[in-house]
């Protein structure tokens, strides 16, 4: 991938949602860049502060997408680049909570979508779902423009919805929109729990011992991305003018099973839990997911670099480098002490950080 360092260096850059793994990988590469600001906005639903990069540039401030006194006073540094990122995620989360999931991914980016107008960003970079917006209607790779209206879950529709209030501020404002169609991320920086994706769980499980539990059969696929990929990508949105206007995929072009992924995982932990088979959820419908990454090279110059075991092998790395910390905060039971507990610990903030008043 071409090197934006010049592009970024001592510009002011938004990230909602940099606490989360995608997040916080992106801002860390941002301050390596020597980016003048990077602003994370957070809420800590479902991250924690203790997995924030630390560093002179990145500042970190507690509080919702949603909060317009917040939006004002983030938006008054009048940063060069927004990345998107914060979500209600995912799919059983939003099954569970459909209409914190309609606040948060609907209102929360329009409201960004008006103070990124208002304030004339150089760029708008948001964090689609590839594994959202094509349905089984579309046809396998996914095309950018196959995407369906016959979705599954609200969380597949507000990504989707999310993607047409771009396209809006792009067609109305020409507003410099990009949209990413992230798949299946996986990577250093994911904390496992309830609502989170199925690699972090693995890992969790494995590394007590326990059964991987796949919902199926097993031979269900997966166009599963490293983070570091998916950073790539969104550098590149955020600099090449041919992407303004666009959806893009980023994924990895390449299918794995889910039985062949929770294999890799038992053997680097040493996990003789082995696998348990539950039925599939009733809204789990796609037993293959593979992206085409054509337009993403043509337009971005985007080669995934990271092979699958590869990434696994990091994402145990960090597993072990962090377990006291991920031990401690995977969020599998609320009620449970450990849950409390974690909540008060990721009020321990990183080195500069601002914080509304209560």
């Amino acid at each position: 991938m071409e090197d934006y360092s010049q592009d970024y260096e001592g510009k002011t850059i938004l990230v909602t949602g940099g606490a989360g793994a995608i997040g916080g990988n992106l801002c860390r590469r941002l301050s390596d860049m020597n980016a003048g600001k990077i602003i994370i906005l957070d809420d800590l639903s479902s991250s924690y502060a203790w997995n924030i990069p630390r560093a002179e540039n990145i500042t970190f401030i507690e509080g919702s997408i949603l909060d317009d006194a917040l939006l004002k006073r983030v938006f008054k540094g009048k940063p060069s680049y927004v990345f998107h990122l914060a979500a209600h995620f995912a799919n059983q989360n939003s099954v569970d909570n459909p209409e914190k999931d309609l606040m948060v991914n609907g209102m929360g980016i329009l409201k960004v979508l008006q103070y990124a107008h208002l304030t004339g960003v150089q760029r708008f970079v948001y964090s689609s779902s590839g594994c959202g917006v094509y349905g089984l209607d579309s046809k396998m790779p996914f095309e950018e423009p196959d995407v369906s209206v016959h979705l599954h879950t609200p969380y597949q529709v507000t990504k989707l919805l999310g993607e047409l209030y771009t396209n809006y501020f792009r067609s109305l404002y020409e507003l410099p929109i990009v949209n990413a169609r992230f798949f299946n991320s996986y990577g250093p920086g994911e904390v496992p729990g309830k609502y989170r994706n199925v690699i972090p769980n693995f890992f969790y499980w494995a590394m007590k011992g326990l059964p991987l539990p796949i919902t199926g059969d097993g031979t269900e696929t997966r166009d599963w991305t490293y983070v570091g990929d998916l950073v790539n990508g969104l550098l590149a949105m955020g600099v090449r003018e041919e992407a303004i206007g666009e959806a893009i995929n980023l994924g990895s072009g390449v299918e794995n099973r889910v039985c062949d992924m929770a294999n890799v995982i038992n053997t680097l932990t040493g996990n003789v839990g082995g696998i348990v088979f539950r039925d599939r959820r009733d809204w789990d419908v796609k037993t293959r997911l593979l992206s085409s990454i054509k337009k993403a090279e043509q337009l971005l110059g985007y080669k995934p670099q990271v092979p699958f075991e590869e990434g696994l092998q990091a994402v145990h790395h960090w597993f072990v480098e962090n377990w006291e910390n991920v031990d401690h905060c995977a969020e599998f039971d609320v009620s449970s002490p450990k849950y409390v507990s974690c909540e008060q610990s990721s009020r321990e903030y990183p080195l500069c950080v601002e914080r509304m008043p209560e």
